[in-house]
């Protein structure tokens, strides 16, 4: 592992489990429902990087039907979500190294995961986010207009900011659908914490 994948897998894992062990269930789905509110038949939903699944939480109430999948890197954190959750498939590791055997998702997704991504890694991570999606993607993250590191707990190289949005719609082959902002002064008692937000569409293969 590297340095950022050691540090959110071991080091700090304990701690930001605890950070994220309560939520706001209402605020939570009224979130998801303001992201999603441009699409439908969504039928089976992929986290990258689940934690302790408050997400899969929040869409088991919004998306009942669809099928909950998941990619986390730290073993307890991942152990609480396919024991607490129906899980449909599971992967415990990096983006990077996840093999679902071809298999794709209605909407793939990812919230607070790419800051803690060193940005020399980062275009590989957004590739399995949309190699893994047959339709729809969603990121969501701190924003930046210019990339930048932020020290993080009294650690360096733990957070980086930038235009996530621009970064993935001037790689990838997706239209965008819609784009938010998650006011931390509302939605931080479910957890998100002034999160700018992109919703893509995967356009057809040329």
């Amino acid at each position: 592992m590297n340095e950022q994948q050691n540090f959110w897998s071991t080091e700090y894992a304990e701690a930001y489990r605890k950070k994220n062990a309560s939520f706001d269930l209402e605020m939570g789905i009224k979130a998801w429902a303001e992201m999603l509110k441009s699409i439908s038949g969504i039928t089976s939903v992929l986290e990258f990087g689940s934690n302790i699944g408050r997400n899969i939480n929040f869409l088991n109430h919004l998306l009942p039907e669809a099928k909950k999948s998941i990619i986390e890197l730290n073993s307890e954190a991942y152990q609480f979500v396919i024991n607490q959750y129906n899980i449909y498939r599971s992967f415990n590791g990096p983006i990077v190294e996840t093999d679902f055997d071809s298999e794709s998702f209605n909407l793939t997704f990812i919230q607070g995961v790419l800051i803690h991504i060193h940005p020399d890694d980062l275009l590989a991570n957004m590739k399995k986010i949309y190699e893994l999606s047959s339709k729809y993607i969603l990121i969501g993250e701190y924003f930046n207009r210019t990339p930048v590191m932020i020290e993080y707990q009294g650690e360096q190289n733990k957070l980086f900011k930038r235009d996530f949005g621009k970064m993935f719609i001037e790689n990838f082959n997706v239209n965008l659908v819609d784009y938010g902002f998650l006011w931390g002064h509302i939605y931080d008692k479910a957890g998100f914490d002034d999160i700018t937000w992109w919703l893509f569409e995967k356009s057809p293969q040329k």
